[in-house]
């Protein structure tokens, strides 16, 4: 089964800054940009899901302004990790000692106060398991994050102990992986 991990456009939102449920637009043309290329290659009537979060949802109502025969539902299993106190903070203000504690304890310490590593990878398999259910061709509107514990969760998965097991790629804003479930 096919699935298009789909990543929104830039948001808009100073470089440097720690965001995950941070909520805000993303760039307007680029979104427009990416939904004009994706409503090219989705077949006919694919199950769309997108983060509930604003910069994905713009992007999936661009699409559905393209694709009438596209309709996104929203599922907040997409949206990106929450990292509680530290959203909307610059990275290099975060306290070291923090930084270094998440590190050292990835997968159970809840970065920022909200949500561990262990518990976003949980979340994202969720969405996942629901998708192989549904047995057919589907798209996620999504974020870096997701597609990262996706990416994973493919290997077979489910948790990383570490940071450097964490993976670095991620589709480019606006773009996306073509990926079999």
């Amino acid at each position: 089964m096919k699935l298009w991990l789909v990543r929104h456009a830039r948001p808009l939102i100073a470089p440097g800054v720690c965001y995950g449920a941070t909520d805000m637009a993303a760039d307007a043309e680029a979104t427009q940009t990416s939904a004009q290329a994706l409503a090219l290659v989705l077949p006919q009537g694919v199950r769309v899901m997108s983060s509930p979060l604003q910069r994905c949802l713009q992007l999936a109502q661009a699409l559905e302004a393209l694709r009438p025969d596209l309709h996104a539902m929203p599922n907040a299993r997409l949206a990106e990790m929450d990292f509680g106190c530290w959203e909307g903070v610059r990275w290099d203000a975060i306290p070291k000692h923090d930084f270094d504690h998440w590190m050292a304890n990835f997968s159970t310490c809840r970065f920022g106060g909200r949500e561990s590593v262990g518990e976003f990878m949980q979340r994202v398999a969720s969405a996942r398991a629901d998708t192989l259910r549904h047995a057919g061709p589907s798209v996620w509107i999504t974020h870096a994050g997701v597609a990262r514990a996706m990416t994973l969760l493919a290997e077979g998965l489910t948790a990383v102990e570490r940071a450097d097991q964490w993976p670095k790629a991620t589709p480019e804003w606006g773009q996306w992986w073509e990926r079999e479930l």
